[in-house]
């Protein structure tokens, strides 16, 4: 199966509609992502191991968060849990690089817990040419309060219950997407202590350290 073929078979399924969406696929091959000995299974539609406990996600799941998250162009981003720079490199791509000649660049901030993954995601994202991503090692559930508020937030792995610090960090109007046990959660901010939310059943995530 190619990058294409997985596009396909990701629409033809109706996980993935946008547009802008559809062409960060089309631009960030899975395949700079997993691990050699996972590169002539990279388009299957299922997770593979990335070490430490973690993995890159399955690409159905990782389209259905885009869909839900609805990054535009000129935002500012913050993703909980790099991985391998998969996600991170989807959503640099869709919010505007430099290098797409988009008059709106926004901007992803992504912390991991684990440095080891960190330097995985630097290694992987170097393949390209990205000028608006900003990796950090640290406690995910504590978010980036020195570079908030942010117009969207999203992780890919399940906390218990949404931090309240994301919620702070949230721009009003913003909105994150997040997997909160076996539910993917989008919560929309409405107002200072408002916020919005819809629940999505039937998903697998591993769990927010």
């Amino acid at each position: 199966m190619t990058n294409q073929d997985l596009i396909e078979k990701l629409i033809s399924e109706k996980s993935l509609l946008s547009p802008k969406i559809i062409d960060a696929f089309k631009a960030i091959p899975r395949e700079d992502f997993v691990l050699p000995e996972d590169q002539g299974k990279a388009y299957e539609d299922r997770p593979f191991s990335i070490g430490y406990g973690a993995t890159i996600s399955q690409p159905t799941t990782v389209a259905i968060m885009l869909e839900e998250l609805q990054p535009e162009a000129g935002q500012k981003i913050l993703e909980i849990g790099t991985g391998s720079g998969y996600l991170t490199a989807l959503l640099a791509k869709i919010i505007g690089d430099p290098s797409t000649g988009s008059g709106q660049v926004g901007q992803v901030f992504s912390i991991e817990y684990i440095p080891e993954l960190k330097n995985l995601a630097e290694s992987n994202l170097k393949k390209y040419d990205f000028k608006n991503v900003e990796l950090f090692v640290g406690d995910g559930k504590a978010g980036l309060k020195d570079f908030s508020p942010f117009d969207r937030i999203i992780s890919s792995a399940s906390a218990i219950e949404i931090p309240e610090s994301w919620k702070r960090q949230l721009a009003i109007g913003g909105r994150i997407v997040v997997p909160v046990q076996e539910n993917l959660v989008v919560l929309d901010k409405a107002s200072k202590n408002r916020f919005k939310e819809k629940i999505n059943t039937g998903f697998l995530f591993v769990p927010l350290k």
